[in-house]
């Protein structure tokens, strides 16, 4: 829906995806946990926070398939583990611009936005994939394994890193 200047008016204007954490906090029920995403072209790795908001667990990887499919499985498990909020790697260049992949992610989050008005954070995840697999070497995880866990892992070390900063705002 536009006004007569063009600018987007109704829900689609107010719901969009932020990248401010003090405003994604604001919007957050206080008790409700956060999904964390890592978005790849061919899965999509899941963590999910503890009700204080305090530790990101990796959860499982799922594999991507049309964007309806895989909304309807992220907004179901939304309502399975009381999620209030998602949080959404960006891979910004190391530069801090805006590559092909982070105009995807930003298109995804508005997609999902545009069926469910649910807070949505575009966290910078530039070297999370290359932090959980040192995690996961420390670990001792053999190759197979890490290829396995490694997306559901960058999504826990994302979700942490949002984690962390919205402590500020409690």
């Amino acid at each position: 829906m536009s006004d007569a200047a063009g600018e987007e008016t109704g829900p689609a204007a107010r719901a969009a995806p932020l990248t401010d954490a003090g405003a994604f906090a604001a919007r957050l029920a206080p008790g409700a946990r956060l999904l964390g995403l890592d978005l790849g072209e061919k899965t999509i790795g899941l963590a999910l926070s503890d009700v204080g908001r305090m530790i990101a667990t990796a959860m499982t990887t799922q594999r991507r398939g049309r964007f309806r499919d895989d909304a309807a499985m992220l907004f179901a498990l939304v309502e399975a583990q009381h999620a209030g909020g998602l949080v959404i790697g960006l891979p910004l260049n190391m530069d801090g611009t805006s590559g092909p992949r982070a105009q995807a992610t930003r298109a995804f989050a508005r997609n999902l936005l545009a069926l469910r008005d649910i807070p949505i954070l575009l966290w910078d995840e530039r070297l999370s994939t290359v932090a959980a697999e040192r995690v996961l070497i420390d670990a001792d995880l053999s190759r197979r394994k890490r290829a396995a866990s490694i997306d559901s892992a960058a999504a826990a070390f994302i979700l942490q890193g949002a984690l962390d900063r919205l402590r500020a705002f409690q």
